[in-house]
């Protein structure tokens, strides 16, 4: 019989883990600071036993002591945790399993590697829902596809799954804080628990789940970027079952942004009385999906994978990597080293397990049109190389090149250039980044740092540009082997708006020197020229 421990083994995670194992046929050791609460769990299970252990302490007399064959920490928090713990078995010669979900700790096990190989054990972090099952849904999803270009992944715990401080202190170590994405081809910073998004978890047997979801911070953010060559984007968001809890969060993170606090991991004790008051209300019910875009064969394609776990289960999933890599080592399937879960599991590996809780998984594939080609339909064909892949946009993608800029100089046309945020005049390096949603094309152009967006769909055969509350649209007709965009109407909060009063802009696209060019100028009837801004564009492969 193989002995693992299992630091915070009766804990939330800890104690579901510990119950797991002994049904595996193992020698749990339930390990934690509270040695109570320990001895409590190890009664209930068979082969067990409880111990007292602080993952923050030293913990080599105590593998020195029981000398287990793993030892597998679901303590947390690991964010701004260091690696006394792996490098403790290391040196013990103790394989090492963990369910850390921090972004830094999980990349920084590779350092461990030459030590953990001359040591002959297996040293594996992240044996949790990311990047562990994250990883191995991407990579089915990702079967057979030429290019990925994008990742987006949620989940949604139930109201009525009760989080630990570990997992509460998690969540607020970066509410507020800069998280770096690779958005756009190149990487950027967005604010911790911002990104709102309304997230629809559908299944054909199951009622769906609405839920607001925002950004968390997650090793996925690094690892899947790495794992592609072509380095897609990737964006993970999380969020509570009731749409008032992440509003919330939202709320408090502001003094956080504002540089007002450092961060908000002193409120973490307050918040679980707080969710216990609630624990009653909602439902049992939790969800994940992962949805990628990608080419397949020439063709764009969106691949979405959707999970919904019924009566509670939705907690046991954080869980079952580290089951599942236990019993790998337990037969001698994993080789010394040590490295990140991500990649190391199947999605197959993970059904065995699913069978036996109330979780149902779906798979579903969509092709999608560029934005561009179903407004111009045929003619888009017509357009030459440059300006047609810079209008190919399908999940994420990014161009860069120059810009020159001139400005209105009336009072009135410096007003407006500062309310849409146009840029300011001058030479200037230019990156714009292509984000598709749902259709929707959002475009961020950065003018040396100057950044402002929009957002293009498709209404009535016309190409819409939204800024902020006022809507234009456009035709596109060909011109030459470009393309011009021509205003046939405007509205301010969709409210139809003369046209003779709107802005008089003509915008030019064309190819050369094998570059994509571009010439807008934006003029205000009674107030003349605003903003002129024309250059080049290159995309970033």
């Amino acid at each position: 019989m193989k002995r693992i421990l299992v630091l915070g083994g009766y804990g939330g995670f800890g104690a579901r883990l510990s119950r797991r194992l002994a049904s595996d046929g193992f020698e749990v050791l339930v390990a934690g600071r509270n040695l109570e609460a320990a001895k409590a769990l190890a009664a209930r299970l068979p082969h067990a036993i409880g111990l007292q252990a602080d993952r923050n302490g030293d913990i080599s007399a105590i593998l020195g002591e029981h000398r287990p064959f793993l030892l597998i920490d679901a303590a947390g928090p690991f964010q701004q945790s260091d690696d006394r713990v792996p490098r403790a078995c290391v040196e013990a010669g103790i394989h090492y399993i963990d369910l850390a979900d921090a972004r830094d700790f999980v990349g920084a096990i590779r350092c461990l590697d030459e030590r953990a190989k001359a040591a002959g054990v297996t040293v594996i972090s992240g044996a949790s829902s990311v990047p562990a099952l994250s990883g191995a849904v991407v990579a089915d999803l990702a079967k057979d596809m030429e290019e990925v270009r994008s990742i987006e992944m949620s989940i949604s715990a139930s109201n009525r799954a009760t989080a630990g401080a570990s997992v509460a202190s998690a969540i607020l170590s970066y509410v507020g804080r800069p998280v770096r994405l690779w958005r756009g081809r190149r990487w950027q910073d967005a604010m911790g628990w911002h990104m709102l998004k309304r997230e629809t978890y559908a299944i054909a047997s199951r009622r769906p789940l609405h839920r607001l979801v925002a950004l968390a911070d997650v090793p996925d953010h690094d690892l899947l970027v790495e794992s592609f060559a072509e380095r897609p984007s990737v964006i993970f968001r999380a969020g509570p079952e009731f749409a008032f809890q992440t509003l919330a969060l939202w709320l408090l993170s502001w003094p956080v942004a504002w540089g007002w606090l450092t961060s908000l991991k002193k409120i973490s004790r307050f918040l679980l009385p707080l969710q216990r008051l609630t624990a009653r209300l909602g439902t049992a019910r939790s969800a994940m999906t992962i949805e990628i875009k990608g080419i397949e064969q020439g063709a764009m394609k969106a691949r979405r994978w959707t999970l919904i776990a019924e009566n509670g289960d939705g907690v046991e999933i954080p869980t079952l990597p580290a089951q599942l890599l236990a019993r790998a080592l337990r037969d001698g399937r994993l080789p010394p080293g040590a490295r990140h879960a991500g990649g190391l599991l199947s999605l197959e590996d993970f059904r065995t397990l699913f069978r036996d809780l109330a979780i149902t998984e779906e798979m579903t594939e969509a092709p999608y049109t560029p934005l561009y080609q179903r407004v111009m339909g045929p003619a888009f064909a017509h357009l030459s190389e440059p300006v047609r892949a810079m209008h190919h946009v399908f999940g994420d993608g990014g161009a860069k090149g120059e810009a020159v800029v001139t400005r209105g100089r009336s009072p009135l046309a410096r007003l407006v250039a500062k309310i849409f945020g146009f840029p300011t005049a001058g030479k200037h390096a230019l990156h714009v980044s292509f984000e598709e949603n749902n259709g929707i094309e959002e475009w961020t152009r950065d003018f040396s740092g100057r950044r402002f967006r929009s957002h293009l769909s498709e209404e009535n055969g016309h190409l819409v540009e939204r800024f902020g509350p006022f809507r234009f649209a456009f035709d596109l007709p060909i011109r030459g082997n470009g393309l011009s965009m021509e205003m046939r109407h405007w509205s301010f909060l969709r409210i139809p708006l003369p046209l003779f009063l709107a802005p008089q802009s003509v915008a030019h696209e064309w190819p050369e020197d094998g570059r994509f060019h571009f010439d807008v100028p934006i003029t205000l009837s009674f107030i003349g020229p605003v903003v002129h801004y024309r250059g080049w564009l290159r995309r970033i492969d």
